[in-house]
C-alpha cells in the first residue's frame, strides 16, 4: 500500500521536474535571441512583439488553455503535426503540455534577460568593435557574460513557474495519468476526492520550492546591486 502511495506520489513530481526542464531549456535558447533582439532593436514595432510575449503575465490561464486546446487539437496545426508520426491531436499529451509551457512562461524568462541586456549599455559593445570582435563574439564574449544574471533570474523564474501553472495545464492536458497529471493536477484532484493528507504533502512540497525560489532570488539581485555599486 505505501509502495503505491510512494509511486502515486512520485510520478506527478517526476512528470513536473521533466517538463519545467524541458521548457526553461527551450526558453533560454529561444528567448536569450529574442530578448537580444528586443533590446538591441531599433526597430518602431518591436514594442509589438513584447506586448505579445508579455500577454500571458495579464490573459487569464483559460483563455490563452482554450485557444491552445483548438491550435493544438485535430483540426488544428497541431494535428497536422501530430499526423506525421500517426497521431490525431498534440493536445492532452507531454509534447502539448510542453508547447503550452513555452508560451505560458516565456514572459518570466525573456523580460529578465532583455533586462540585462539593456542595463549593459552601449559602451561595452562599441569596445568589443574597437577590437575587431563580430557580432557574433560581442554576444558571447561580453553580452553573455554580462547578462548572466539575468540569465539566472529568467531560468528561475521559468523553472518555478512552469512547475506551478495549473490553468493552461488543465485545459490543453486533461489529468492524465502518467502523461499529463502534474504536480498541481494532482493536488487538485486529490483535494476533490477528499485525500487531504496525499494533497497536504505536495502542496507542503511547492511552498517550500517557493520559498528557495523567492529567496535565491533576493539573493541574485542583492549580488547583483553589491557589484554594480
Amino acid at each position: 500500500m505505501n509502495q503505491t502511495i510512494d509511486t502515486e506520489l512520485w510520478r506527478p513530481i517526476e512528470l513536473s521536474i521533466a517538463l519545467a526542464f524541458i521548457t526553461t531549456a527551450l526558453l533560454l535558447i529561444l528567448g536569450a535571441p529574442l530578448a537580444w533582439w528586443l533590446a538591441r532593436s531599433k526597430v518602431w514595432w518591436k514594442e509589438a512583439v513584447a506586448t505579445l510575449v508579455a500577454m500571458p503575465l495579464v490573459l487569464p490561464p483559460t483563455v490563452l488553455g482554450f485557444y491552445l486546446l483548438i491550435a493544438l487539437g485535430p483540426n488544428g496545426p497541431g494535428g497536422y503535426i501530430a499526423s506525421l508520426w500517426g497521431g490525431r491531436t498534440l493536445a492532452f499529451s507531454f509534447p502539448g503540455l510542453v508547447i503550452g509551457s513555452l508560451l505560458y512562461s516565456m514572459p518570466f524568462v525573456v523580460q529578465p534577460i532583455r533586462n540585462a541586456f539593456e542595463a549593459i549599455g552601449d559602451r561595452p559593445l562599441e569596445v568589443a568593435a574597437t577590437l575587431r570582435a563580430t557580432p557574433w563574439q560581442s554576444f558571447w564574449r561580453v553580452a553573455a557574460p554580462l547578462a548572466r544574471p539575468g540569465f539566472m533570474t529568467g531560468a528561475i523564474l521559468g523553472f518555478a513557474h512552469t512547475l506551478g501553472e495549473f490553468g493552461v495545464v488543465l485545459m490543453i492536458g486533461g489529468n492524465i495519468p502518467d502523461q499529463t497529471r502534474v504536480l498541481s493536477i494532482a493536488i487538485f484532484d486529490y483535494v476533490e476526492t477528499s485525500q487531504w493528507a496525499l494533497a497536504h504533502m505536495l502542496a507542503a512540497g511547492m511552498v517550500i520550492f517557493a520559498f528557495i525560489v523567492i529567496f535565491s532570488m533576493m539573493i541574485i539581485e542583492k549580488n547583483v546591486s553589491g557589484s554594480r555599486e
